[in-house]
């Protein structure tokens, strides 16, 4: 009786992407979302009490590195093991986690490094 393949590929990185992305929401939320609501229209003296989070941002910013290194690792460091014939066995598909990778990575930083530039633009 032939083997069946697997047909779902595990990526690595993609769970550490994605909750550095969610970290770094958090750690830039008291700075960007009071500049989104504004951007909308949306103003009024209640968007001062969004910075209620400014407390734990060293914790989201702590977070977010830790995923992204834990991304960076599951890329670059750790072998891949893959079964022949899998999706991640091309090497295409390491390109283009490794494309995902870095362009998250900028739009994080972005995120991160927003209090000090946010000036700008507020």
């Amino acid at each position: 009786m032939p083997e069946m393949q697997s047909t779902t590929a595990v990526q690595p990185g993609r769970g550490s992407l994605i909750a550095a992305a969610i970290a770094a929401a958090g750690a830039s939320l008291c700075c960007v979302a009071p500049l989104l609501f504004l951007l909308l229209g949306i103003g009024g003296t209640w968007i001062g009490s969004l910075t209620a989070l400014e407390p734990y941002r060293p914790l989201f910013v702590a977070t977010t590195l830790l995923f992204l290194l834990l991304a960076f690792r599951s890329l670059y460091l750790m072998p891949r093991r893959c079964a022949p014939g899998d999706a991640c066995a091309e090497p295409r598909t390491l390109r283009n986690q490794r494309i995902i990778f870095w362009t998250v990575t900028v739009l994080l930083v972005a995120l991160l490094t927003f209090p000090y530039y946010g000036a700008v633009f507020l």
